[in-house]
């Protein structure tokens, strides 16, 4: 048996069942293969809305379903961890023509993987209170970072804090602004913060590897370089400093 064209056949509810599916009496058993087939796309499926929970409210259900079987018969997974399943749906929501008009949602889905991702990370111990007093005097400007493993930034011309927030906490309907998200993971479970003006650039500028004097110029002259340190530290996401 071809295991390329089984594994094809698996993925797609309208394929044939591939030819030498049989019972042990080696009798033909179409019926078997379908309800295979059924389990490993109800899985997947379920993975998917547990991974991407704010695009399944965002759609719907049932929406979310007919869609996730389309995602998996271009995207079958590539691990045995359903848990990781999923990365490409957000590139996949970009080309998806039922929601194109939803121009938010494949940042929307960046956040909810970005969200997975950070909830998987490796732990990690935050620099106390003393590591930052024995910095004074040093020239912070040349300093570099180096930040949780746990961290994620996600940079969006669409409001995607907010629209998380609205459908995970209740929190008010979002305004039709950009925002940055900053997934922290202080303890158990992460969650999005929205970064100031210039924020993003400013962290993605760290996770590049850049002194904190060039991520500030990346940044640009309107960075609140308090807050967001301030959102850093109060995230535990500062892990270490180097020169």
């Amino acid at each position: 048996m071809n295991q390329t064209a089984f594994a094809a056949a698996l993925m797609d509810p309208g394929a044939k069942v591939p030819v030498g599916i049989a019972d042990p009496e080696g009798r033909p058993a179409p019926k078997r293969f379908s309800v295979y087939r059924n389990n490993i796309a109800t899985s997947l499926t379920r993975a998917l809305q547990a991974a991407f929970p704010t695009v399944g409210k965002l759609v719907g259900e049932e929406f979310f379903k007919a869609m996730a079987v389309v995602f998996l018969r271009v995207h079958p997974p590539r691990s045995r961890m359903l848990m990781l399943y999923g990365d490409a749906f957000p590139a996949f929501l970009e080309g998806f023509q039922p929601v194109r008009h939803l121009g938010y949602l494949p940042d929307v889905a960046r956040l909810d993987q970005a969200m997975r991702e950070s909830y998987h990370a490796a732990d990690s111990r935050a620099l106390g209170e003393a590591d930052f007093q024995r910095l004074i005097g040093e020239d912070l400007a040349g300093l570099r970072l180096t930040l949780a493993p746990s961290l994620r930034l996600v940079r969006s011309a669409w409001p995607i804090v907010s629209i998380w927030a609205a459908h995970a906490e209740g929190g008010p309907p979002p305004r039709a602004v950009a925002e940055d998200a900053l997934v922290l993971r202080p303890e158990f479970d992460p969650k999005p913060r929205c970064l100031p003006k210039g924020g993003g650039a400013f962290v993605a500028g760290l996770l590049a590897g850049e002194s904190l004097g060039a991520a500030v110029e990346l940044a640009g002259p309107g960075l609140d370089l308090p807050a967001v340190l301030g959102l850093l530290i109060a995230g535990q996401a500062i892990t270490g400093v180097s020169g």
